[in-house]
Formats: structure tokens, sequence, C-alpha cells
């Protein structure tokens, strides 16, 4: 007896050993979801990334982004792709290839784009990518076009600080 329980657990161990399961698609970016971001992260900082598949100074950003994210792993990071819904996945090859598959994912999932993007924020013509430091009290600071290192530690430095 103890040695099929022995012989189970081997094989329960062998098979979930390689059975690595796949990171969920991002979630469904629709009317709504950006208060719903907003709400779930009350009294919390954190930096919000617009970026898309098509976008290639997005997309040499990813490294980065995921050295920050590794660094700095307590400081919350949502990802938001601004993609059509068909892309997901790309999106996810693309996340995971840059291991931030694993944090706060979403993607457009309305075909009404400018609406989306005008939740986000009215004053911002779609141009990427495009990146939102809040702090605690969300106050948002927003900008467009690739960001340094040292760009992302000084906005850090604002949103992190009481």
């Amino acid at each position: 007896m103890n040695l099929k329980k022995v012989f189970l657990s081997a094989v329960f161990i062998s098979l979930t050993a390689f059975n690595i399961p796949a990171q969920a698609d991002p979630s469904a970016f629709i009317s709504g979801s950006y208060q719903q971001i907003l709400t779930a992260n009350a009294n919390r900082p954190f930096m919000l990334v617009v970026w898309s598949i098509n976008c290639s100074s997005c997309l040499k950003d990813m490294e980065l982004l995921s050295n920050i994210h590794k660094s700095k792993p307590d400081l919350k990071m949502i990802m938001l792709a601004a993609d059509e819904p068909s892309a997901t996945e790309q999106i996810q090859q693309i996340l995971e290839k840059n291991q931030l598959s694993g944090i706060e994912n979403w993607a457009y999932a309305d075909e009404n784009t400018q609406k989306l993007q005008f939740e986000i924020d009215p004053k911002w013509y779609g141009e990427l990518p495009r990146t939102y430091f809040f702090d605690k009290t969300h106050q948002r600071t927003g900008v467009s076009g690739v960001l340094s290192k040292e760009d992302y530690d000084a906005m850090f430095a604002k949103i992190l600080k009481f």
C-alpha cells in the first residue's frame, strides 16, 4: 500500500513538473475598465503602460520594463495593449518573451478604441508608448514616448513619496 502511494505521488509530481500552466490571456479592456483599475488600486501608487504590438518603440521598451519589474516587484505595474481584440495571441507571446505575463495585463476588447482612449485620458491623442504614473491619491502624470531608466526612476520618486 505504501509503495502504491509513493508510485502515485511520483507520477503526479512528474506530470505536474512538466505541465507548466500557460499564463491567462490579458483581461478585456472595455468601457468602464479604466475606472475598475483605479478602484482596484485605491490608495496605492501604480504605473499604467499603454503599448501595442505594432509600436516598435513599445517593443524596444519591453526589456527595460521587465528589468524594472524585477528590480521593483512591489511597484504595481499594469500593462495595457492598445491592439485589436484579434491580437491576443501576439500580445501574450510578447508579454511571455519579456517575462511580463505574470503581472496585471489588459488588452482592448472593444472596436471603438477612441472611446477607450478617451476614458483613459481625454487629452491623449493615441500616441504610443504612453505611460501613466499614479501616486497613492491617484494624481497622475502621463508621458508619451520612450522613457529612459532615469526617467522612470524620477517618476517613481514622485509617485512613491508620502
